[in-house]
């Protein structure tokens, strides 16, 4: 009986162990994101001068978040330049120079927003209204 209620005891802690440690992964995974920054900063005068846009888009054509976000910028009615980092290599090397991870990649204002973050376009396009 005792060797029994040993067992149990070891099932029960091995489970609690395992328990544990997949909720602190869970809690990690989603708190980084939380600590992130929806945007970078800088100088993108260059790339609007360009482009004669104070928006510009790098994208795809068949990336479904692009999409997204061209059809948020057009329900907003906010003018943007549309560049393709697959058809245009002066994108392709402009999107590299970035070190972006992936589209949509977008600059308004002074801001470098990496993916489809209404939040962060939001609060991009109130600065520059400013």
């Amino acid at each position: 009986m005792v060797e029994r209620f040993k067992s149990i005891k070891s099932v029960a802690l091995y489970a609690a162990i395992l328990a544990g440690g997949l909720a602190a992964g869970t809690g990690v995974a989603n708190v980084v994101p939380l600590l992130k920054s929806s945007h970078t900063t800088a100088d993108n005068t260059v790339y609007f001068q360009a482009y004669q846009s104070k928006v510009v888009l790098y994208g795809t054509a068949s990336c479904g978040y692009c999409a997204k976000t061209r059809a948020y910028l057009k329900e907003r009615k906010i003018a943007y330049a549309d560049l393709d980092v697959e058809q245009s290599a002066q994108a392709q090397r402009e999107f590299k120079q970035f070190g972006a991870g992936g589209v949509p990649y977008l600059l308004i204002g002074d801001r470098r927003i990496q993916g489809f973050n209404t939040n962060a376009i939001d609060s991009a396009l109130q600065k520059l209204a400013n």
